[in-house]
């Protein structure tokens, strides 16, 4: 069944089950489907539907934005690129005077000055720009939670990993990966807090998640932040 609300349309399929409540999930073929209570009118489904109308838009637009898979970056003015879990479109700046290309975040885009306007100098000036700003992000990440914590990291490192967010080994040294200056602060703060937690229970054990939860209470939103949104933090 189709439905059409703020000039919107959304395929949707009603499923009366046993139960009190109502449920909306979104199948892998970007169909709303609705359980509801046995005995359920159509319009009661429909005023739920429009009721949580602004949500289910914003779920379809990023599955299917998901489904079409990481695009290939261009670096041409314009391009957006994310940086702390909202994307700047970048300009490009040709000056042959600089002793280093760079990279200036002014609150709008980032702004990108070469030395010669070739595609890989854009990408490693980026890549640079994303490494600062993870280590600057991460460190006072670390000092504002440290309070919840009586050991202290002995030393902080930025890398390029393809399968890890964060490390922490038995010397209480921590490992953070560059991309997690694309994700909001919010998300960085969860990656610190879980590896500060490994401080003190080096396994994912019961122990380890009791602590990550006491210190922060929403951690699984950020999981979830990193699970729907790590296929497009790339340069």
């Amino acid at each position: 069944m189709l439905h059409t609300h703020l000039g919107g349309t959304i395929r949707y399929e009603i499923q009366y089950k046993n139960r009190t409540s109502f449920s909306i999930t979104i199948d892998s073929y970007l169909n709303v489907v609705v359980q509801a209570p046995k005995g359920t009118s159509e319009k009661q489904v429909i005023r739920l539907l429009e009721g949580n109308w602004g949500k289910i838009q914003q779920t379809l637009d990023e599955m299917r934005e998901r489904l079409q898979g990481p695009q290939e970056k261009v670096y041409d003015p314009g391009e957006g690129f994310l940086y702390l879990g909202r994307t700047y479109p970048i300009q490009i700046f040709h000056d042959e005077k600089v002793i280093q290309d760079g990279v200036v975040f002014d609150g709008n885009e980032l702004r990108i000055t070469v030395k010669r306007r070739e595609d890989e100098r854009i990408r490693q000036a980026l890549k640079r720009f994303y490494y600062q700003q993870c280590k600057a992000l991460v460190a006072k990440s670390i000092q504002n939670w440290q309070g919840h914590f009586k050991m202290k990291p002995r030393s902080i490192k930025i890398n390029d990993s393809t399968k890890t967010w964060g490390t922490c080994d038995f010397k209480q040294q921590l490992t953070f990966n560059w991309k997690l200056a694309m994700a909001p602060q919010k998300v960085i703060d969860y990656v610190v807090v879980h590896e500060m937690c490994h401080m003190v229970h080096l396994n994912h054990d019961r122990s380890f998640w009791r602590l990550v939860g006491k210190t922060m209470p929403d951690y699984k939103e950020q999981e979830n932040w990193l699970s729907a949104s790590s296929w497009k933090m790339t340069v």
